[in-house]
Formats: structure tokens, sequence, C-alpha cells
């Protein structure tokens, strides 16, 4: 055991945030901190760091142990370079290499003993810059630079110039390459591109030491951790596995708890019944009898009934128009600014009743995208087109569409003004805006919130293509898992772009990837696309090598040709996967209507006036036997689709 945290509280004035918390860490182990926004994941940390005091209980470290943090928002403030400041991390070692160097220049002087003593020194002192890295301490600072994402131009950028995204990047270098003991990261992958992201995973799966992560990227947690500590309404609980196996067993745990809270409730109201029944007999034993129940259910030790989950915010997303097979024709598209080309002659169609996600590295153009297909900022050449009976619903992360001096009432009220007060409170009511919840001011709202208030409007739109930028951001993991419930099960269509992989593998039936000025096509999720990146890309680079060399100075006609062969086997692969997914849920629906209408026929042949009308329950036998036969068919063919869907 390298960390124990024992019986850890701490409160801010009345709102008890974290209640007797404890968990060990041990050496070598990742481990991933989780709870709800505001739970106090974040407090924890910088009480095992002691940047705060806990109320009560104690942080124990291992003898000698060291601990690297990293916070979610850096101040870093200094005239160094980018290289220099991570430079600044190895000074012991360039000391020593300059000892080194100086003990070999006096060695040119001396003889006889005064020689052999320095070159025993010398000698240590080799050894300990060997074990140190010494040698290659300069390549180890290029590598974590260019895996954060920095390219070699931005070495010499002065760090007092840089974003705080970029600040944050440049403090996290410093911490892995200060290899301490345990590292305590606070959301480090909230400024990562996804190939950053993939290298500091790499990165943390062979770092020797221990690994504590507060993060919202369950893709991330899943490749990393074996163990999750939960906070949760102020308590503490420890789960063993990565994020997945977590989510598993904390909704079986939940579920155990509920059917025992249930059985409980039925069982104390069967109590209460007979006791009301034995006062109401009025006589002296019945009343003891009902007075000793009484005493019994005094003494029972009441079973709590489990903290509800927010998977009271359902989200419906149902268009009342349904849009033409053809909903978004992309053609030549371009884009630079300034004189940077974000993309060059991109074309590319999206069908009705497809999830496509846009990914790339950051600056490769996808929010710039978005913007020009949602006529918010013009192309410099190419052309849009939209299918017929197409209504986008635009969801900004910026949330730039909110009006900051309006109220959560106001902002619904005036986009939506044939809603009645009623339906505007269980429209926010439905993305847990509650009581005085709805007069709170937007600009006096969390990145989340404002999330949540665009999401509720974007339902009430009606859309049926949805155009999203980044809207897990600021959402917990339970919401993010209602959104893409919410998303899997919409009828109209999606384009989005996105950094959470694990949403886009939950959500995506394609994904488009802005690289290198095109686009690469993948009909599938995000496992899929990992598996055929390096494959597609390079063929779509073949493909278009000649235009990506021209494409700040010329408009010929390149991206047609991105991945031709694969575009037309994917589509016809797609087309077929979307006919079995709409038999799917259509057979699903006519399953559901035939055991309604089943039960029905079973609640009526036992009514009295029918059950001695022998023709009557003929005919109602007759239209049962058809339902059943026909309710078998239906059943074999939902398993037939359903495995091929798999």
């Amino acid at each position: 055991m390298i960390l124990s945290c024992n019986n850890i509280s701490k409160s801010f004035g009345i709102d008890t945030i974290i209640k007797d918390c404890s968990f060990n860490i041990e050496e070598h182990e990742k481990t991933a901190i989780v709870g709800p926004n505001g739970a106090g994941k974040s407090t924890l940390l910088k009480i095992i760091v002691g940047e705060l005091r806990a109320d009560s209980g104690l942080v124990t470290l291992a003898k000698d142990t060291t601990l690297g943090y990293l916070a979610q928002h850096q101040n870093l403030s200094s005239d160094s370079t980018i290289y220099d400041e991570l430079l600044l991390v190895k000074q012991d070692i360039i000391d020593m290499e300059q000892r080194i160097r100086d003990m070999e220049q006096e060695m040119q002087h001396l003889s006889g003993d005064a020689l052999e003593s320095l070159l025993n020194q010398y000698t240590r002192l080799n050894h300990e810059f060997e074990l140190q890295n010494g040698y290659a301490y300069k390549s180890e600072i290029t590598g974590v630079l260019k895996g954060l994402g920095f390219t070699e131009d931005d070495f010499s950028l002065q760090v007092n110039t840089l974003s705080g995204g970029q600040k944050t990047r440049v403090a996290l270098g410093k911490l892995l390459l200060s290899n301490p003991d345990i590292i305590l990261l606070d959301e480090p992958t909230n400024h990562l591109d996804m190939e950053s992201i993939r290298w500091l995973e790499n990165y943390l799966l062979g770092y020797k030491g221990s690994v504590i992560i507060v993060a919202h990227d369950r893709y991330f947690l899943d490749k990393i951790v074996t163990k999750v500590v939960e906070i949760d309404n102020g308590t503490t609980t420890v789960f063993s596995g990565n994020y997945t196996a977590y989510a598993e067993k904390k909704k079986i745990l939940r579920n155990m708890q509920l059917k025992e809270y249930l059985n409980q409730q039925r069982d104390i109201k069967h109590q209460e019944e007979v006791i009301t029944k034995l006062k109401q007999f009025n006589r002296e034993k019945s009343i003891k009898r009902a007075e000793s129940r009484e005493k019994m259910l005094d003494r029972i030790d009441r079973v709590e009934k489990p903290a509800e989950l927010n998977d009271k915010m359902h989200i419906t997303l149902n268009p009342q128009v349904v849009s033409g097979n053809d909903v978004l024709h992309v053609e030549h598209l371009s884009k630079q600014f300034d004189g940077n080309v974000l993309f060059n002659d991109i074309s590319f169609d999206i069908q009705r009743g497809e999830r496509v996600a846009i990914i790339g590295n950051n600056g490769t153009g996808k929010t710039t995208m978005l913007k020009i297909i949602n006529g918010l900022i013009p192309s410099d050449s190419g052309s849009i087109r939209l299918g017929a009976k197409v209504t986008i619903g635009y969801y900004d992360q910026e949330q730039q569409v909110l009006d900051p001096d309006k109220t959560l009432f106001e902002e619904i009220q005036d986009a939506y003004p044939d809603l009645n007060n009623t339906q505007i409170r269980n429209t926010l009511a439905a993305f847990l805006f509650t009581n005085d919840d709805v007069f709170k001011y937007i600009r006096d709202l969390s990145g989340g919130e404002r999330g949540r208030v665009s999401l509720a409007k974007l339902m009430l739109s009606n859309a049926n293509f949805l155009i999203l930028d980044e809207p897990t951001n600021h959402l917990d993991m339970v919401s993010k898992e209602i959104l893409e419930n919410a998303l899997n099960n919409y009828t109209g269509t999606v384009l989005y772009v996105s950094h959470d992989r694990y949403f886009i593998n939950t959500t995506a039936t394609r994904i488009i990837e802005l690289t290198n000025q095109l686009t690469v096509n993948y009909i599938g999720n995000y496992d899929y696309y990992l598996d055929k990146k390096d494959a597609l890309t390079a063929a779509a680079l073949k493909d278009a090598t000649p235009i990506v060399q021209k494409a700040s100075a010329s408009s010929q006609p390149a991206a047609a040709s991105n991945t031709k062969a694969d575009w037309k086997l994917s589509r016809e692969q797609q087309n077929l996967r979307r006919k079995q997914e709409n038999e799917l849920k259509k057979t699903e629906q006519r399953i559901s209507e035939i055991e309604e209408r089943i039960e029905s026929l079973d609640n009526e042949s036992a009514l009295p006036e029918v059950c001695n009308d022998s023709a009557k329950l003929l005919q109602l036998h007759k239209e049962r036997t058809t339902l059943s036969e026909e309710l078998e068919t239906l059943y074999e063919r939902w398993e037939e689709l359903s495995e091929a869907l798999e």
C-alpha cells in the first residue's frame, strides 16, 4: 500500500461534500475517482495533495512517496519557452551532466591517488546518470511534447503567450517528466485531441508509479484503470475493474437495493393494512394484536430507498416530419483562415437515419464545417444542399444560442410561445430543472446546466436533422448515457462533432475523419475506426496526394476520390443495416401491440358475462390463437435481426 485515505470528511458550510471516505492505493495501481458533477472528486484530490484540509480523517503516504498533481485549471506564468519550461524538470540531470563534464576536464590535470579518487567518483556519477536516463532526457522531453500535441515549431513559444489549454498541456508534460510515485490527474483529457489522448493512455499504461484520475472520458478510463472509487451523495464505494465493469456492478447493486426496498415496503404496507383491520374489529383481543404488530413495525430496520438516478431526465427526440432519404449533400467544400487551409475540396453525403460523427485533431476545421452546413459562416468554395423536408436543429458547444439575460423559463417561453406554463415546466423538469431552478438566469448557470437548457430547446424543435457540436461537454456520466440512449432511439438523422470516444463508440453508425485537409470515411463506430484507420487513411492519402500537395494554391477536385471503393461497398452495407434497423423497430412495435392485445383478450375472456357466452369465447379464442402464431413468428424474426445487427 502506497496511499491510504481513512474516514475523510469535508463540508462547505452546511453542505457535506465527502463523508467518511476510505480507500487504499497500491503500488503501480491505476484508479479512477468518479461521481456526479459537484460530488467532491476534485476536493478529494486537493485533500490528498494537501491543498485543502479535511474536517476529519487521515491521509497516509508510504515513506518517501512523492506526489505529482495536475489541477483542472493552470495559471502558469513564465517567460521561458515551452521547451525550456520542461527542461527545468530535468535540472538535476543537467547539473549532473555538467559535473561529469567538469570531472573530465579535471582528470586531464591529475595523476596518482587524486586521479584514482576522482575516477571513482566519475564512475559512480556516470552510473547514476545512466540510471536516471541522462543520455536520453532531451529526446524524452521532445517525445512528451509531441505526444501532447505540440509541434517542433511550438517548442520556442513563450509560456506567457499560450492559451489556458496549452498551459495545461505544458503543466501535464512537466508532471509526467517529473516521474512521481503517485500521479493525480484532474480531467487530463479536457485539452487534448484524440491522438494526444491515445498517446497519454499508452504513457500511463506503461507508467511504473501509481495513477489516480478524475475524468469524464469513459473510454479513457476503460483503457487505463483497474479500480474505481465512486463518490455519490457524500458516500464512497470502491469497485474493482474498469469503468464499464463499475457501471455494470453499480446497476446490479442498485437493482438489488431497490428490490429489497420495494419488498420491505410491500411487507410494511401489508402489516399496516392488517393493523387497521384489527383496530376496526374494536375488540380487546384484536386491539392488543394490533398494538403488538405496531411495536414490531417500529423495531424494523428500515431499508433506505436508493438515491434517484438522473434517469428521470428522459430526453425524447422524435421529429414530426420525416425527411427525404437524401438529407445532406456536400460537394467540393473548401475553407481556410488567414492562409491556413482547414479542408480542401471535400465531398460527402448523409442519408436519413444515419448518426455520423466528424472527428479529427484540434484545428482541422470540424466545428467550422458544422457552422458552414448550418449557414452560420460561408465556405470559400463548394456547395451544400439539404434534402427534401429537412429541418435542422443545431446544438452549439458555446451555447451562443442562449440569451444570458433571460431566465430558463423565459428562454423556453420566448422560443416556443405556444407552450403553456405547465408544458414549459415539464420540459425543464425533464432536464433536471425543477421548482425555483426555472427562474435562474442563463448567465448564472454552469457549463453543464447551459448544455441541458440547449438540449431542452433542441428537444422542442422537432427537427429531423440534428447538428451537434461537442454535445457531451460538461455533462456528467449519467447525463451522457441518457443522451446516448435518446440519440440511439432517434428516428431522424444526426451529424455531430465530439472528442468523447465512448459516446462516439455508442452512438455513431459512421465516422468521417478530417485529416490532411481531406476526409476519410468509416462505416462503423469508434472501435471499427481504430481497426481500419491505418489502411483507409493510407489509401485516402494515396488517392489524394497530388491535391494535398497543392491544397494552398489549387482548388482542383480531390475529395470525390476519397476511398471510393470503400465508400461504394460501405454504402451497400449501410443501406442493408438501415433496412434491418427499421425492420427491427417495426417488429418490436408489432410484438408490443400483439402482447397488449393478447392480454386484453385474456382479461375479456375472464369477464362473467363472457364466460357464459360460448360464441363470444370461441371468437376470442380464435383471435388469440392467430395472434399467438404471429407472435411466435415475430419472435424468431426479432432474434434473426438482432443477431445480424450484432
